[in-house]
């Protein structure tokens, strides 16, 4: 088939291009940038793809809804709140890696985002497309969840579903590596900062907070809010998520492990690793999300380590999961990547 892709330069634009080359079942890929004024070569736009002389066009949702049969969104936040509308009305299958279409609250969204809200009308209508839990098959408008609450996410699943936890008692401690901060040069990002340190950001402010606490609260309405904190590490890929809470007082080390192999045990993209707790470099340049726990019956704790590629699991790799299933293709497709090594 034929799809668009509105974001190129971006790291999750690109890595998604390069999905999206290899799948068997995209015939054709349209590129697109609405900064643009003119076609311009692949090669000219994004150095890196120094043999592609792909054009890449001005953006205009009637040529995008013209010569794709769905579109990706790859671009930074406000960019399509203010472009959703056309594709809402006509019902145009559209993939949005941005954040804005995640939440269902105008107010909520321009709280953590700082910026204005699509129109409520919009929000209601996009389906929030954590894949390894609801599927894409028949939405025609889906959110890309962000990097942090796909990690997150997947590794308190178990936990709040089944009713394991004192739900007042998550914390979440998580590290990302540099590239989650996108292209744009800031003073945390600057080699000389980032390298040899470590750098607590965003303290209970991260955007992506609302979303993960919107999906919570739609497995166990109880969940009120979490502890969240974000940490910048010197990697270029991955994340760390490291959640703890305290456990209920009938739960024990079995129940626990019982969850996650009940939850996890037909996912494709998720692997319960049991006690051995999982690394990023097991899957950094994959679409895998690995989840290691371990209970401490003296605390009545339980800590589970959650890691997964911020780019792909975390971005582009979920978005073409997403796809596979809005079109009913098989969910694997396109996405049988092996760890980068070493």
């Amino acid at each position: 088939m034929q799809v668009g892709l509105v974001g190129i330069t971006g790291y999750a634009g690109m890595v998604l291009y390069q999905l999206l080359r290899q799948h068997p079942e995209v015939d054709g890929i349209n590129l697109y940038d609405h900064k643009l004024t003119r076609n311009q070569p692949l090669n000219e736009v994004v150095p890196s793809f120094f043999t592609d002389q792909t054009p890449v066009q001005p953006y205009s949702d009637q040529a995008v809804m013209t010569d794709n049969q769905m579109v990706f969104f790859a671009t930074s936040a406000g960019v399509t709140s203010k472009l959703s509308q056309p594709y809402l009305d006509a019902k145009f299958p559209v993939i949005d890696l941005s954040g804005d279409l995640r939440l269902n609250d105008v107010d909520e969204y321009q709280r953590w985002y700082h910026k204005d809200s699509a129109p409520a009308s919009d929000l209601q209508q996009a389906h929030y497309g954590l894949a390894d839990f609801e599927s894409a098959e028949d939405k025609t408008y889906v959110a890309n969840p962000g990097c942090y609450a796909t990690a997150t996410l997947l590794g308190l699943a178990p936990l709040v579903q089944q009713d394991l936890i004192d739900l007042d008692s998550i914390i979440v401690d998580a590290k990302s590596g540099t590239s989650g901060a996108g292209k744009h040069p800031a003073a945390s990002t600057h080699f000389t900062q980032a390298n040899d340190n470590l750098q607590i950001y965003k303290p209970n402010q991260h955007q992506h907070i609302p979303e993960i606490v919107m999906t919570l609260k739609s497995w166990n309405k109880q969940v009120k809010a979490i502890q969240f904190m974000t940490t910048l590490i010197p990697i270029t890929r991955g994340i760390m998520s490291t959640i703890y809470a305290k456990v209920k007082p009938e739960v024990d080390g079995a129940m626990i492990d019982q969850a996650y192999q009940d939850t996890y045990g037909n996912k494709p993209f998720v692997n319960y690793t049991g006690t051995q707790l999982p690394d990023i470099k097991q899957v950094v340049g994959t679409n895998n999300c690995n989840i290691g726990v371990v209970y401490n019956p003296v605390t009545q704790t339980v800590m589970a380590d959650s890691v997964i590629d911020n780019l792909l699991k975390g971005a582009a790799g979920q978005a073409v999961q997403n796809f596979n299933q809005m079109f009913k293709f098989e969910e694997t497709s396109g996405l049988e990547l092996t760890p980068f090594l070493p």
